[in-house]
């Protein structure tokens, strides 16, 4: 992971006062971990790029917010007690889908709209990571 991916990913973790944050590359075929702060690492580092919440926000160019994963059946695994997760999409300027930020509770219900305005921000400096 490169050094200045972690410390960005800290910094949201910080600002957000959350339990676990990835930052995810967006590839051809596939979605994989470059950068997280938390308790472990992810279950998957990588995986098809249709799969699981990423792979819905990376389809859709939207964030996508589950309050409750385990009634959501795209949700794939990173942490074991994850209970509530939010994905947003980092895009070039043309729009392109070339990273995401995923958030991950161990609470139900733990995101709202200010969550998603904050990991916004986030997602536009982020885009400066795939120049």
């Amino acid at each position: 992971m490169k050094a200045e991916i972690v410390r960005f990913a800290d910094r949201i973790r910080e600002a957000g006062g959350y339990r676990w944050v990835g930052i995810y590359a967006v590839g051809r075929n596939e979605i994989s971990v470059i950068g997280w702060s938390g308790p472990d690492p992810p279950a998957h580092p990588r995986f098809p790029k249709e799969r699981g919440l990423c792979g819905a926000a990376a389809a859709s160019g939207s964030s996508v917010l589950v309050s409750d994963v385990a009634s959501d059946p795209r949700y794939l695994t990173t942490l074991g007690n994850t209970r509530s997760e939010i994905v947003v999409p980092v895009k070039r300027a043309t729009g392109q889908v070339v990273g995401l930020i995923d958030v991950e509770s161990d609470r139900v219900h733990a995101f709202g709209k200010e969550d998603e305005r904050l990991l916004e921000g986030f997602a536009f400096q982020a885009a400066s990571f795939w120049k």
